[in-house]
């Protein structure tokens, strides 16, 4: 049967200067900043941050240039859109005005007509008051 035994003060203590022992060790293995391996990783740092600006940049000039191709798009879409619309009402405006220029001449073949039948009405009559003044016989 395992019988678990707590650490005394003493062994903590220890394990904590061990602790700080291997952290003080760590920190004396880095190279200085004179070191050529550290002057190295900064380049090599410097050189990563510049590449990455570089493309941010990039993507910033291309992110501009689609919104101004976007932007002649939708100018050009609603020039046509505009076009179109023009067309439209030019040939609606035809449209009701030879809808118009046949009415009219349907009201003036109406009124012809009209004209016509009254004539011949008018016609008949007369030659019936012309009959009626003569008698015959029989």
């Amino acid at each position: 049967m395992a019988i678990y035994k707590e650490k005394d003060f003493n062994e903590r203590r220890g394990a904590a200067n061990e602790a700080k022992k291997a952290l003080l060790e760590r920190f004396k293995s880095k190279p200085s900043a004179d070191d050529p391996e550290m002057i190295a990783r900064q380049q090599e740092r410097k050189a990563i941050l510049e590449a990455r600006e570089l493309r941010a940049r990039e993507k910033e000039i291309a992110k501009q240039e689609k919104l101004a191709r976007e932007a002649a798009e939708r100018a050009e879409k609603a020039r046509i859109d505009e076009e179109a619309r023009i067309a439209a009402e030019i040939a609606a405006k035809a449209e009701s005005e030879a809808s118009a220029a046949e009415e009219s001449e349907r009201v003036a073949r109406y009124l012809a007509e009209e004209a016509e039948r009254k004539a011949k009405r008018d016609a008949r009559y007369a030659a019936r008051k012309g009959r009626s003044g003569t008698r015959r016989t029989a």
